[in-house]
């Protein structure tokens, strides 16, 4: 199994969907090979089968978060990381409308509401990015 699938969004057709777990900057397959199918509300099919996380793929997950922030995560300024927040704020805002379809898909709600959604998402990335240089104190 990939950890990719081509699927399609009624609003904005076909798309490259990851099924991996995001786990050193890349999607992954689980550790034991274990998928779980994500269903389709409305229609109760299934989208997507998707790698699921077991203990040993969360403790994998730690372990590279942990030497990330210890080695070059730990000299990236409270300037950097605001802005590493708002730049993931204006890719969210830049693919609106596929995440939004995703989200639609995913969960049954209104198309419009998930565009909300998103982008109310956007905003609070941005807002969190705006204090990542304001905050003093220390994190290790």
């Amino acid at each position: 199994m990939s950890v990719s699938q081509q699927l399609e969004t009624p609003q904005t057709g076909k798309y490259e969907q990851p099924t991996g777990l995001f786990i050193n900057n890349e999607f992954v397959k689980g550790l034991d090979g274990k998928t779980f199918e994500s269903i389709n509300p409305s229609t109760e099919k299934p989208i997507v089968a998707v790698h699921e996380a077991t203990e040993k793929d969360v403790d994998h997950a730690v372990s590279v978060a942990r030497k990330t922030f210890e080695t070059s995560w730990r000299f990236v300024t409270p300037d950097q990381r605001g802005r590493l927040l708002v730049k993931l704020a204006d890719l969210f805002e830049e693919n609106l409308e596929l995440l939004a379809s995703i989200e639609a898909l995913d969960n049954g709600k209104a198309f419009n509401m998930a565009k909300v959604d998103i982008g109310m998402s956007a905003g609070c990335l941005r807002y969190y990015g705006g204090w990542a240089d304001k905050i003093e104190g220390k994190s290790h």
